[in-house]
């Protein structure tokens, strides 16, 4: 099937069109936007990073961005069917309601932006998306050419481009940013790289990663992009995973009859209500002295018991207790209940 390339000229120069023979490939595409020259990487960043330079953390929107990545160079029209998508997923699955009017725009407006791609590294007849994915999904559904950009990034610099067009937007959710930081790392991204990618500093990255790594991954695929919770609403269904056994029960949950149904934030809150429930039933009591006070609660859920003490009513009656520990644990042991 033959793929019409075409280039934007200046508007003082004739406008031309080629047809290549369908064995034409990316390869051809190299010399004519001056691909196939040697291009030095300043460093782990590269010129992605350079380009980038001075931009500040949620200052820049993501069309500035793109602006920038593309100003001064040669946009082609590829046919989609030669084009992957990145390496490292970023976005969830969007439901088909949302792809469906997003086509719907394309359609009728046209391709308005770019998408930025590479030659990809492992096939010279193909090409590789840095952002830009949903208007690839849709060129290829409605069956038209794709309006690209074509520039040599690395791996690292396709991974800052694509998460610095993304957080430009900021219309990732919490989770997927997660989920993307945690990828990059399991590729062995360093830090840095993953920070300028996301526009965040250490403590927020770290917070990001242990997360999505907390929270088993099969029930992060099903619940979704849950586009309303933030990190303190994921940093408490991960909290509640990590008593007794919900990681199982929540595993569990999602493959429950009808939970796929559900929109993606109705997930979350079925996982969370299910677990939350869990919580709520386990078992409670209140240890009273034989003077009647009521010094210590005792609960117990599943094969976990634990004791609160109520310094308000017994005042350093918790500490007293710590500091015979080892005095009880050897009682214990010498009375044989430990079998």
């Amino acid at each position: 099937m033959a793929r019409k390339i075409s280039f934007d000229l200046p508007e003082n120069e004739e406008r031309t069109s080629q047809e290549p023979s369908p064995s034409s490939s990316a390869s051809k595409v190299r010399p004519l936007l001056g691909l196939d020259r040697p291009l030095r990487q300043p460093g782990a960043l590269g010129a992605i990073s350079q380009t980038l330079g001075g931009m500040s953390e949620k200052v820049k929107r993501a069309d500035e961005l793109e602006k920038r990545l593309v100003e001064g160079q040669t946009i082609v029209d590829l046919d989609p069917a030669v084009v992957d998508d990145s390496f490292v997923p970023d976005r969830m699955e969007a439901s088909a309601a949302d792809e469906a009017a997003f086509r719907e725009i394309i359609r009728e407006h046209g391709q308005n932006t770019p998408i930025l791609v590479r030659p990809h590294p492992d096939d010279p007849d193909r090409f590789q998306v840095a952002f830009g994915h949903r208007r690839l999904r849709a060129a290829r559904a409605l069956g038209i050419n794709v309006r690209a950009v074509v520039r040599v990034l690395s791996d690292e610099e396709l991974v800052v481009a694509q998460g610095q067009e993304n957080s430009g937007r900021t219309d990732l959710t919490f989770i997927e940013r997660a989920r993307f930081a945690a990828k990059l790392e399991d590729r062995k991204f360093s830090r840095e790289t993953i920070m300028a990618a996301l526009n965040v500093d250490k403590a927020a990255l770290s917070r990001l990663i242990a997360i999505a790594t907390r929270v088993p991954g099969e029930v992060i695929d099903a619940i979704g992009a849950a586009p309303s919770f933030g990190r303190v609403r994921w940093q408490e269904l991960t909290d509640l995973l990590e008593r007794d056994d919900n990681r199982r029960r929540a595993v569990e949950h999602v493959k429950t009859p009808g939970f796929s149904d559900l929109e993606s934030d109705k997930r979350f809150e079925s996982v969370a209500a299910a677990l939350r429930e869990v919580a709520s039933r386990a078992r409670a009591e209140i240890w009273s002295a034989s003077d009647g006070t009521h010094a210590v609660k005792v609960m117990r859920s599943g094969k976990k018991t634990s004791l609160t003490f109520d310094d308000r009513v017994t005042p350093d009656f918790g500490d007293f207790v710590r500091k015979r520990l080892q005095s009880l644990y050897d009682e214990y042991k010498a009375s044989g209940d430990d079998r």
